[in-house]
């Protein structure tokens, strides 16, 4: 599944153009690496968002997008940190 479609469908950020301008200018990371929008998730795969103030780290359950729809939990080992107003995640 691509990521773009994952983030949304998991909830993770409310819409996929949102998701997609996210990943376009550096915000998320797959495995530790800077990614396109079309980019392939795999059960095990981590993913890094930086928000405004905040990393957020999960690790992938599942991407199976009928299984997402009927309720499983598509990530796990959520970790948050928050950071300095002026840090910056990846620099």
């Amino acid at each position: 599944m691509r990521i773009d479609k994952f983030l949304k469908l998991s909830r993770l950020v409310k819409r996929r153009a949102t998701a997609q301008e996210m990943i376009e200018v550096g915000a998320v990371r797959l495995n530790g690496n800077a990614v396109k929008p079309s980019a392939s998730v795999q059960a095990g795969d981590k993913i890094e968002i930086a928000f405004p103030r905040r990393l957020l780290a999960v690790r992938v359950l599942t991407t199976g997008e009928l299984e997402i729809k009927r309720g499983a939990a598509p990530v796990t080992d959520a970790e948050e940190r928050r950071l300095a107003e002026d840090e910056m995640p990846w620099q």
